[in-house]
């Protein structure tokens, strides 16, 4: 296959513009890839900061009673914790031998 001297004169100018196309896009997905890096390192710096800032205000919460909702929590727990200590099991006993 031989070229022609009309056809090169077409043919290597528009080799040298697919090379520059090809860098361009080389370079987008190299700025694309740098940006996406950028922004998660951001979201990333957010969330650390924003879980420190919502803790110190998350004991401050009241609810219209005036008790603190970790003391009603507690409260709870140990209400539940009462209740399993007085339930008795339908077959288990309550004496443990340990005479062998």
């Amino acid at each position: 296959m031989s070229l022609k001297g009309i056809e090169l004169q077409i043919a290597i100018p528009k080799t040298f513009e697919a090379g520059k196309i090809a860098e361009q896009k080389q370079q987008q997905s190299q700025l694309n890839q740098e940006q996406a890096q950028l922004q998660n390192e951001k979201e990333a710096v957010k969330n650390r900061e924003s879980v420190r800032h919502s803790e110190k205000y998350a004991k401050v919460d009241k609810d219209p009673k005036g008790k603190n909702q970790d003391q009603e929590r507690n409260e709870k727990e140990r209400q539940q914790n009462e209740e399993e200590k007085k339930t008795v099991h339908p077959y288990k006993g309550s004496f443990v031998d340990f005479t062998g």
